[in-house]
């Protein structure tokens, strides 16, 4: 068969989570509830934070960007899933599915980033209490996000630019709620390996490499936790650990397991399902 060029006027087909019409209600409900749990509760992050002097510390400013960065990430798919079950209308235009995969793969990609500064804040301020200010200075902050925000602008710019030169055939149903890069690919008529390399390198830049920084991290304000001989302490220690631990499991185990299944027997339906974890769940 020959592969017939996508247009800007041709259209993707979501399948969503499910097929069955007496549950879209249910969906509609659920998401909308938890998209706007999820613009609330980190907008009201932000604006403590930005309004309180004493929260103006190098913890509480990854933190917010944090929060605006998932309600970033969230509103990249949850709207769009909201308009298609209330208007019984599954398609996606090709424009809008390449913007949607662009801006997800930036914001995820800066949650990955996020996350893996905020545990080394965590480790300095554990590890080495006394060069905490020091270390963590607003230019340093700054720097930091700073870089993060170009490599993901930069990657997802790049990994666009190489969808663009993708065939496709007339079958255009994408097994999932919204456009995913690496459940698209599998529908491409023309030779993919470029697209796959470079989803695989950057999901170890993103996934991997940021995952074992933050294992290592956590594994040293393990050891200086331990070497505290005041149980108040110690549980002040771990408490500001506690929230970050269950965000990094969430989306890094449920994310990572995705992409690196995505091009195997892993079953769509279920991957859809798992993301929800990571791209819904996470942010909220």
């Amino acid at each position: 068969m020959e592969p017939e060029n996508i247009t800007t006027t041709s259209k993707f087909i979501l399948l969503g989570l499910s097929k069955e019409n007496d549950i879209q209600p249910l969906l509609f409900a659920l998401f909308l509830f938890i998209y706007l749990v999820c613009i609330v509760g980190n907008m009201l992050i932000i604006l403590i934070i930005s309004s309180d002097a004493h929260l103006h510390t190098p913890m509480y400013f990854f933190l917010s960007n944090l929060s605006f960065t998932d309600i970033c990430f969230i509103s990249t798919t949850v709207p769009k899933m909201l308009v298609n079950i209330q208007a019984q209308n599954i398609s996606i235009t090709y424009e809008g599915c390449l913007t949607q995969m662009y801006f997800f793969m930036c914001f995820s990609g800066l949650d990955s980033l996020l996350l893996t500064v905020m545990a080394y804040d965590r480790f300095v301020a554990i590890c080495h209490p006394l060069h905490y200010m020091i270390i963590m200075s607003p230019h340093f902050c700054g720097t930091l996000l700073l870089l993060s925000w170009l490599f993901c602008l930069a990657y997802s710019l790049l990994q666009t630019l190489m969808f663009l030169r993708v065939s496709f055939c007339k079958k255009t149903e994408i097994p999932h709620y919204f456009c995913e890069l690496a459940q698209i690919l599998k529908l491409a008529c023309s030779d993919t390996y470029a697209n796959d390399v470079l989803l695989y390198c950057v999901t170890g830049l993103l996934g991997i490499i940021p995952l074992s920084g933050i294992l290592f991290s956590y594994s040293k304000i393990i050891n200086s936790i331990v070497g505290i001989s005041s149980a108040r302490r110690k549980y002040k220690a771990f408490s500001t650990c506690g929230s970050h631990l269950s965000v990094v499991s969430l989306f890094y185990g449920t994310g990572l397991g995705v992409y690196l299944t995505s091009r195997t027997s892993y079953k769509s339906r279920e991957g859809s399902i798992t993301s929800v974890m990571y791209t819904v769940v996470t942010p909220m």
